[in-house]
């Protein structure tokens, strides 16, 4: 391994330029630019302080790689696709860690941001704390800059000496200058002209696989990366996994965003780990995250061979979940975990899938009891065992399993009434509970809200007697009062939104409502319950309702549960 120097000037310069040493440009393995505009701006100003800015690693290589240019002019609606070359066998560097530094100067040097270029305001400079900024940059249109802003790619790229260069700046101020302002021009020249002109400016470590190919062979590359980017927070170990994969299959990003879209149009979040975790799943490599599963001959290969196999299954256990469970957004499912048992059924078993019996009861049963809580590889390894075993889904086999691992699928009705307002399962309550509800509509506010029946802040005003000062000073009904199931409902936005319910007392809520809306909601239909200062029987009288309704799921015998 090689490590090299060169000023910042001329690093910009490798980018995209085949005529540098083959340029720098970036591998298919890495993720997308994702710095915003103040994220350069203090890159620029670190380093005007001299601050470091971290080493960067590069690949020299001749395979034939697929690869990207750097952005120049940034906006948001980038598409990478957009930025792919050719692959070739010759001469080329890859950059394997620090994409980010090197686009966000490239864009500040070389580009714009959103049609804008950057701008050094050259009078600022003052002395800050360490998390201030001390040069003022921003990127602004040319139109709207007027000194002391200047365009700093100008004064990076000038071809005169730094005094020269302060001097012409000073007299196009279009005012008199103060003797400190030009001094301080002076002075803030210079730092740029060292900042970005001098040789020791940037250091990059080179993996050189032309000179050395039996040392850094492509696998070995990718392994670098991982361990290079391991140790940062934007990069999830499943991303880097999938960094294996997309460095022998040119699609897998793109055949990978297509999936997710897909299946998240529908209100859900999957995300590459799950995806990635189901291929090794369906692949009967294991459900746990190792890098030698990815290594090992034939699992890449078949990953890409089966895709459409794997996508389809996926998607059909979604359509299930969707139509047959009535959960429908993300909210509702608390882990996507017990999907992949699910996924397997359909992946390898597929003509037993559509006569398959109590995938309905499995996934309630498994969600509800938090049964895949945790981290639960294994146990999806047990269960997948199974299915080969029965050589297709059996809800009977995979429950014994389940419990055999020490997993309960009951659930305890102390557990069920702590399902309310904030816990994870409540909307899973609600998906099964109000079926009539849209829980996918077109925009993200128009979702159901969750709302408490007595308001919270008419039960915070109730107070009890304090047993030190006799007095009514304590709060009566704390927060897991308030919360509870019982006096949580489901209201659309509308109803809940401006002028809805808000802090209305269930007796006026309530006066006005034919009795279907009562029996959707099941509330008590004495109206005496819906006084504040019968709070607490109007919580056990719709304890009784929410309990006949959910009975399917509080009993223990298997055989009883019917969705």
């Amino acid at each position: 391994m090689t490590m090299l120097s060169h000023s910042l000037r001329k690093i910009v310069n490798f980018l995209n330029n085949p005529e540098e040493d083959g340029g720098f440009w970036l591998p298919n393995i890495q993720r997308p630019f994702v710095w915003n505009e103040d994220q350069i701006c203090r890159l620029f100003d670190s380093i005007l302080r001299e601050y470091p800015i971290s080493t960067l690693l590069v690949w020299k290589t001749k395979s034939k790689i697929r690869r990207r240019k750097f952005i120049d002019n940034y906006h948001r609606r980038i598409q990478l696709r957009d930025f792919y070359v050719p692959e070739t066998d010759k001469k080329k560097c890859l950059v394997l860690d620090g994409q980010q530094r090197l686009q966000s100067l490239f864009i500040g040097l070389c580009g714009s941001y959103e049609g804008r270029e950057l701008f050094l305001d050259i009078l600022s400079g003052d002395v800050s704390a360490p998390d201030d900024v001390k040069f003022k940059f921003e990127f602004l249109k040319a139109s709207d800059a007027v000194f002391p802003w200047i365009k700093f790619k100008d004064l990076v790229f000038s071809n005169t000496d730094g005094y020269t260069a302060a001097e012409a700046l000073i007299e196009k101020a279009g005012w008199d200058l103060s003797s400190e302002e030009s001094r301080k021009i002076n002075r803030h020249v210079s730092i740029v002209f060292k900042a970005f002109h001098s040789n020791d400016g940037i250091s990059y470590q080179e993996l050189d696989s032309i000179d050395n190919p039996e040392v850094y062979t492509e696998d070995d590359v990718v392994e670098i990366f991982i361990r290079a980017n391991a140790g940062g927070t934007r990069l999830g170990k499943s991303d880097l996994l999938f960094s294996l994969l997309s460095s022998s299959w040119d699609l897998a990003d793109e055949k990978m965003d297509e999936l997710l879209s897909e299946l998240n149009r529908h209100g859900f979040t999957f995300t590459r780990d799950f995806v990635l975790k189901s291929c090794l799943t369906l692949l009967n490599q294991g459900a746990r995250y190792e890098v030698s599963k990815f290594r090992k001959r034939g699992v890449r290969e078949k990953i890409e061979q089966h895709w459409e196999d794997i996508t389809e299954a996926l998607k059909d256990v979604l359509d299930f979940l969707r139509g047959k469970t009535f959960i429908r957004c993300d909210k509702a499912l608390p882990s996507y975990l017990v999907l992949i048992p699910l996924v397997y059924s359909r992946y390898h078993f597929r003509d037993k899938w559509q006569n398959a019996q109590g995938m309905d009861n499995y996934l309630l049963r498994t969600l509800i009891s938090g049964a895949f809580s945790g981290t639960p590889d294994q146990l999806i390894d047990d269960c997948v065992a199974k299915i080969r075993e029965m050589n297709g889904f059996d809800l009977n086999s995979l429950f014994d399993v389940i419990r055999s691992k020490g997993r309960s699928l009951d659930l305890a009705e102390d557990r069920f009434w702590h399902m309310g307002y904030g816990s994870d399962s409540i909307h899973l309550i609600f998906n099964l509970w109000y079926r009539q509800f849209n829980y996918t509509p077109a925009y993200d506010n128009s979702l159901p809200q969750i709302d408490h029946i007595f308001p919270q802040s008419a039960l915070k005003q109730i107070k009890t007697v304090s047993p030190e000062t006799g007095r009514l000073s304590i709060m009566k009904y704390k927060a897991d009062v308030r919360d509870q199931l019982a006096n949580c409902m489901l209201l659309t936005q509308e109803e809940n939104g401006s002028g809805g319910k808000s802090d209305i007392l269930p007796e006026d809520w309530f006066s006005d409502k034919e009795e279907s809306y009562l029996e959707m909601h099941l509330i008590p239909k004495d109206k005496e319950l819906w006084k504040i200062e019968s709070f607490e029987d109007f919580i056990e009288e719709r304890k009784k309702l929410i309990r006949n309704k959910f009975s399917y799921l509080l009993v223990q015998k298997i055989e009883d549960s019917q969705v």
